[in-house]
């Protein structure tokens, strides 16, 4: 029994044990349960952003809509500044966008300088246009509420193929979630949060499984 001394039990749990987690999640990668696509092909930002300085193509992004009031959103955009824009900024191809009707441009203006102050602002990307433009986009996403003033008190989860992402099943509501609340801190930090990391391994499984093919191919010739 002098084998399980106190500091090989705290080595074990501070080093091994992880590795071992590690390992049995990374043979079960195929097997893991992908974040569910509630919409297909969304619009892109183009009629929006004429000029296409920003893609949703190829990024992971967080789309909200600031509406006419845009002083009323400041508190929930603190909260996703918070709890999922630091969480992520280094993540790759990640950006949160923010639409806003074409007369906010002051307020906005605002906005960012409070959000900017203590949070290095690169990968948020504020975006005006017209009322049709706003409508027109947000009704791609296929979900059932309608914008209040232009705005939206959910932000919504795009991937990089321009499909919607959420649940199919909230354990609030049993109903799919297209969108999560900005002003519920527990589920931008608990489900938003978690549904990201979920689509980043799942994209993270796939670029494995290429280079694992490419090596296959290679070994036989191919």
């Amino acid at each position: 029994m002098k084998f399980f001394t106190k500091k090989r039990i705290v080595l074990f749990l501070l080093f091994i044990f992880p590795l071992i987690c590690f390992l049995i999640l990374s043979t079960g990668e195929n097997n893991f349960k992908k974040l569910p696509i509630l919409t297909e092909k969304v619009k892109n930002l183009s009629e929006i952003d004429t000029l296409q300085t920003v893609q949703l193509k190829e990024s992971v992004s967080i789309v909200c809509f600031l509406g006419n009031d845009v002083k009323s959103m400041t508190s929930g955009l603190l909260n996703l500044n918070e709890k999922i824009y630091k969480k992520f900024l280094d993540y790759k191809q990640f950006q949160i966008i923010a639409i806003y009707p074409n007369n906010k441009s002051e307020e906005v203006a605002n906005l960012k300088d409070q959000i900017g102050a203590f949070t290095d602002m690169q990968k948020w990307r504020f975006l005006p246009g017209n009322k049709s433009q706003i409508k027109a986009f947000y009704e791609g996403f296929q979900y059932n509420e309608p914008l209040n003033n232009l705005a939206s008190s959910k932000v919504f989860l795009i991937d990089k193929n321009l499909n919607l992402r959420g649940r199919l099943k909230d354990d609030k509501t049993d109903k799919k979630l297209y969108g999560y609340s900005l002003n519920s801190v527990s589920e931008l930090n608990g489900k938003l949060k978690d549904d990201l990391k979920v689509l980043y391994y799942e994209y993270y499984a796939a670029f494995k499984e290429k280079n694992k093919n490419k090596a296959n191919r290679k070994e036989v010739g191919l």
